[in-house]
């Protein structure tokens, strides 16, 4: 790998862990300097694309409202940079306090993140959230662990 690759990298890296800090403090703003105006996001939830950073702050805003206290980690994160581009790929879960007051582990999830050099700053530009599933059944398979 070479210098400018590590650099970019550890760069790409301080920003998932202010995409971490952000979703724990709840805070949409901090969120929002994170992404790509044009971000296109596979969500978990319907529908199958959400387009612009307005449609994700949306779905984050979502999870606030069900969660009193949220908690997000990362795990197995890989990078690939080149130039202007990276994508990296792990394993998240978004776990926490649920406004009832009833706390969840939830579930980890296969994450994947396309970053953007834009202006100086790389910008995720496109994420995917997924479960793998049951061919037959349709049904997502959720009690997996990396």
């Amino acid at each position: 790998m070479t210098a400018r690759a590590e650099t970019d990298e550890a760069e790409i890296r301080r920003r998932i862990d202010r995409l971490v800090e952000g979703l724990r403090s709840k805070d949409l703003e901090a969120l929002r300097e994170l992404y790509a105006e044009d971000l296109v996001s596979f969500d978990i939830e319907p529908p199958l694309q959400h387009s612009g950073v307005e449609a994700k702050l949306k779905n984050w805003a979502n999870v606030f409202a069900i969660f009193e206290d949220v908690n997000y980690e990362l795990r197995d994160l890989t990078f690939t940079v080149g130039g202007d581009v990276a994508f990296g790929h792990g394993f998240g879960r978004l776990s926490g306090t649920l406004g009832t007051g009833q706390a969840t582990d939830g579930m980890w999830v296969r994450v994947t993140f396309g970053f953007r050099r834009i202006g100086g700053a790389w910008l995720i530009a496109h994420d995917q959230v997924s479960v793998p599933v049951d061919v037959v059944t349709g049904k997502g398979i959720t009690g997996l662990d990396p």
